[in-house]
């Protein structure tokens, strides 16, 4: 699956399933599934758009969501605009101060890299490390790393300083290449996790299936491994979305298509030793628990897992989201929330959990305006409630959020949108994007 060309209440007519969590007899679930019908009205949500791009030097089209650091500054990339040595603009990366100051930290130039899609990730030193889907000797994409510069340079260009610390070969080469809209991770001795979506092996398009990779520090430089690929089998397909990573070290994924009825995959990578074992954890059916869950998963602290689908399955319907638990040597699946909208409308990226266990997301082309909404699902006694917090209108506020929402402590909610705003003409002559503020 392929990126897609381009403030109102709702109440959910899909039905909503019930949390895992607990054991109940069988009146009582009756109960509760009648509640889950139900919707909240939106609550009082205040909408601020932090930035409209312009398709000039700021760059154009945000794909990726927000990365926040711990002074509340938010970082995030465009996969097109500023400088034009590539096709439509090579990209930048960018961030947005706590006091709303917005400024391009790097315009990426081609060789350096071309097209970021996936959120930056931000090292504990303050570095951020990120991936472009293009870029390289071979147009295969980096792996990057941008260190502020010194005060002398900073007060004469602003700009950060980069370093490619990976560039992907050739598509035959089995090591992967295309790192799509996965975030980067680290492990806590310093080792990063991401995925490549194609390359690898097997007999998919572009060389192979995919790869999950790691790259190690050593001494100044950084030692590339592919811990799995792909095989277009059971296990699936074109690892769109990152991985997370539990307590223990295991690392948990989707892939967009391949597996049981093309339908896409969920998956664990567990290390042994000599390598890693890959499990399958659900292949998609394209029924009622969906298809195409590309977004990737969130893990909750006992170690059960979360994700969307990008569609509905056989019920129709913007996607499904669904939990998955650990039983014994395998794993329960459960469909906590069909969402609202048509088919294919649903979300592409990851949800966002908050302390309390609920969950946020996006969905592209759902909403009242199918330009796209942002959601939450609360969690209470066994059932999920969903609360539709903002439906994007196309206009000023943007439209088809694609990245995932960032979440602060004090509960707002940050993101971006692939279209709209008024700041120019961008990509078939839609707006060039906005990042925006939901604050409770």
């Amino acid at each position: 699956m392929s990126r897609p060309a381009r403030n109102s209440t709702l109440t959910s007519p899909a039905s909503a399933g019930t949390g895992s969590r607990t054991s109940l007899p069988y009146p009582a679930i009756l109960v509760l599934l009648a509640l889950a019908l139900l919707t909240l009205p939106a609550q009082a949500q205040t909408f601020t758009v932090l930035h409209e791009f312009t398709g000039g030097e700021d760059g154009e089209i945000p794909l990726s969501g927000l990365t926040l650091d711990r002074g509340g500054n938010v970082y995030g990339t465009t996969t097109y605009g500023a400088n034009q040595g590539c096709l439509g603009g090579c990209g930048t990366v960018f961030r947005i101060s706590r006091a709303g100051v917005f400024t391009t930290l790097y315009r990426f130039h081609g060789i350096d890299g071309d097209g970021p899609e996936a959120n930056v990730t931000i090292a504990s030193d303050g570095t951020l490390y990120g991936t472009t889907e293009f870029g390289g000797a071979q147009g295969t994409g980096n792996v990057y790393r941008l260190q502020p510069p010194t005060r002398a340079v900073a007060n004469a260009t602003g700009t950060w300083n980069e370093t490619v610390i990976h560039t992907f070969g050739a598509y035959n080469d089995g090591e992967g290449v295309l790192p799509w809209w996965g975030s980067l991770i680290f492990d806590r001795a310093g080792n990063i996790y991401g995925t490549a979506s194609a390359g690898g092996t097997g007999p998919c398009a572009s060389g192979g299936c995919g790869t999950v990779f790691e790259l190690s520090p050593s001494n100044g430089a950084w030692t590339y491994n592919v811990l799995y690929r792909f095989t277009c089998g059971a296990d699936g397909a074109t690892p769109f979305s990152g991985v997370v990573m539990d307590a223990d070290g295991r690392l948990y994924g989707t892939t967009d298509g391949n597996g049981s009825c093309q339908g896409g995959t969920a998956y664990q990578l567990t290390p042994n030793g000599s390598g890693w074992t890959e499990s399958t954890m659900h292949q998609f059916q394209n029924l009622d628990d969906g298809g195409e869950p590309v977004g990737g998963l969130v893990l909750d602290a006992a170690a059960n897992v979360y994700g969307a689908t990008g569609n509905g399955g056989s019920g129709g319907g913007a996607g499904v989201v669904y939990e998955l638990i650990p039983r014994g040597v395998g794993w329960t699946f459960t469909s906590l929330y069909r969402l609202p909208g048509g088919e294919g409308a649903g979300p592409e990226s990851a949800l966002t959990m908050d302390a309390a266990g609920n969950l946020y997301g996006t969905t592209v082309y759902g909403g009242a305006n199918r330009d796209g909404s942002v959601f939450k699902l609360t969690y209470n006694n066994g059932s999920w409630t969903y609360t539709d917090l903002h439906d994007f209108t196309g206009g000023a506020d943007g439209s088809n959020p694609i990245g995932a929402v960032a979440l602060d402590a004090g509960g707002n909610l940050y993101g971006t949108s692939e279209y709209g705003g008024t700041g120019g003409s961008c990509e078939f002559g839609f707006g060039c994007g906005v990042a925006w503020k939901i604050t409770p």
